[in-house]
């Protein structure tokens, strides 16, 4: 299972120089709810609602959301051992939550 963030996936929507391999497409993927707000929040941004809107979607499908469940948003609360803003402390905490409960979570990268 590979944990994404909205800057990989908006990486490869937007074709930029840096994206992911092709072969992380092929994996169970998985994210935080906030994942599909930060990721509509950057294409409605960039005005790309219409061109890149139906990719955009399609991309959606294959990323299983976890809700901001109370365990998540509990774990949010306490310190990491870095400075993390609260976004990453989200998506953090997930992680977490599903390393919890067994799930060999690795984070996607570009």
């Amino acid at each position: 299972m590979i944990y994404i963030d909205s800057s990989v996936a908006l990486a490869h929507l937007f074709g930029e120089g840096r994206s992911p391999p092709a072969s992380l497409w092929r994996e169970r993927l998985v994210a935080s709810r906030i994942f599909e707000y930060e990721f509509w929040n950057r294409i409605h941004a960039r005005g790309f609602t219409g061109s890149h809107g139906d990719e955009a979607r399609a991309l959606l499908t294959r990323v299983t959301l976890i809700d901001l469940t109370r365990p998540v948003l509990v774990r949010a609360l306490d310190p990491f051992p870095v400075a993390v803003g609260t976004h990453d402390a989200l998506h953090l905490a997930t992680v977490m939550f599903l390393r919890g409960r067994g799930e060999a979570v690795r984070i996607g990268k570009l």
